[in-house]
């Protein structure tokens, strides 16, 4: 089976979402990354979608519904509670840490500072996922 190819992004910050799109699009060029710049906006993505995504990634702080909440709300929708959320955020505080897995994250990351870490983690995260999902099949 195929590496995962289309991942959820939801993250308020606009600068992140481009560092997002433009390691997505230099590490993995057949990966569709689609993003919500809110929960809210997330929610009606994945209840309209289709086509769901293989991994969510998900910031923790963002105004209206934190992260919390929106991992809250996904893993209570049956019809989208199985796709692996994992957390990428600022935060390291350990209660963040903590609720993550306590509400069923699949993985927390703290976003690395420069881009050329930032486009290491997320080579790291593919290939995590890659391996992960040839696993399961």
């Amino acid at each position: 089976m195929a590496a995962p190819q289309h991942f959820l992004l939801i993250d308020d910050n606009p600068h992140d979402q481009l560092l997002a799109l433009e390691a997505f699009s230099e590490l993995c060029p057949d990966c569709h990354l689609t993003v919500a710049s809110t929960g809210t906006e997330a929610l009606a993505l994945l209840r309209a979608a289709t086509e769901l995504p293989d991994v969510v990634l998900l910031d923790v702080n963002m105004p209206g519904m934190n992260g919390f909440e929106v991992l809250r709300a996904l893993k209570a929708d049956a019809r989208i509670a199985h796709i692996p959320v994992v957390m990428l955020t600022t935060s390291g505080a350990r209660d963040d840490v903590q609720m993550a897995y306590t509400l069923y994250a699949s993985s927390y990351l703290v976003k690395a500072a420069s881009f050329s870490d930032f486009l290491q983690q997320i080579e790291a995260f593919l290939r995590y996922w890659q391996h992960a999902r040839v696993a399961h099949a």
